[in-house]
């Protein structure tokens, strides 16, 4: 998908991180931007700013958790522009870094509802419309390098189901001819809030408490701070896009562990795991 000028891109997950450097980069590029996020007032900071800067922006608040809000945030979309071209199912969350049988199950609930099924809620709601299209389209679902390693419990759980219903898609739409392609976006440490997930997990799962504020948490803490800017993410998307590129790498200090972990399931081998890269 070379041509971007006045194409249509939906994101969820806009409001701030990566969702926020995507939203840069395609304005940038020429694109009108449908903003999605929960985060209502974020959500508005956000589009004021891009409108400032001369963006057609649109903003719609929506819950991807919630089918009937996809499903919404796609007729208005239509609705505004006329066709999507681009979705970025992007919104996630993280739950904490727990022991995977310590978590709730309403931490798995929240997590599940936000990092899958808002992704599955996107395909749904949009991809059948971008197909009927007829034109160039395209998805990118964000997961991560968590989704293509060992460990990450809930997370990691969450991102690998993402690469993997992502690669699957990838190939319904290749064999069966239509347009639209699909790339899945694997960051690795990025300044974004997702270690702040808690100030939007809904009422109806019960807070366990506050997360152990253990050396592991705090040195990820600071470790994300340091990380790639957002708009530089966003940048790589829309390089992605134009190549019909399918897994997007962000931090290339990551392949030795992607290598280890293949290595060790091709040689029958119990997952270990790698120092961190510059640990």
């Amino acid at each position: 998908m070379d041509e971007l000028e006045n194409k249509v891109a939906v994101i969820t997950g806009a409001a701030s991180g990566i969702g926020r450097g995507m939203a840069e980069a395609f304005a940038d590029a020429g694109m009108r931007v449908v903003l999605s996020d929960v985060e209502e007032a974020a959500l508005h900071s956000t589009t004021g700013d891009l409108r400032d800067a001369g963006a057609n922006v649109h903003a719609v608040v929506a819950d991807v958790s919630e089918a009937e809000d996809v499903t919404s945030l796609a007729d208005s979309a239509l609705k505004k522009y006329g066709a999507v071209h681009v979705l970025c199912n992007n919104a996630g969350v993280y739950a904490g870094s727990k022991p995977s049988w310590e978590s709730t199950l309403d931490d798995w609930a929240w997590i599940l509802g936000v990092n899958l099924m808002g992704v599955v809620h996107g395909i749904r709601a949009f991809l059948p419309a971008m197909i009927e299209q007829d034109e160039e389209a395209h998805i990118v679902n964000t997961a991560s390098v968590a989704g293509l390693m060992t460990g990450g419990s809930l997370y990691g759980a969450t991102k690998s189901a993402v690469v993997a219903l992502s690669e699957t898609v990838h190939l319904e739409l290749v064999d069966g001819g239509f347009k639209p392609r699909v790339s899945v976006l694997c960051p690795g440490l990025v300044d974004t809030n997702i270690f702040h997930s808690q100030r939007n997990r809904p009422a109806r799962f019960a807070d366990a408490g506050p997360w152990p504020r253990d050396w592991s948490v705090e040195a990820a803490r600071r470790a994300f701070k340091l990380g790639l800017s957002p708009r530089s993410v966003g940048e790589e998307v829309v390089r992605a896009m134009r190549e019909e590129r399918f897994y997007v790498l962000t931090h290339p200090e990551w392949t030795e562990h992607l290598k280890h972990r293949t290595a060790r399931i091709l040689n029958g081998e119990n997952p270990t795991l790698l120092p961190p890269p510059g640990s």
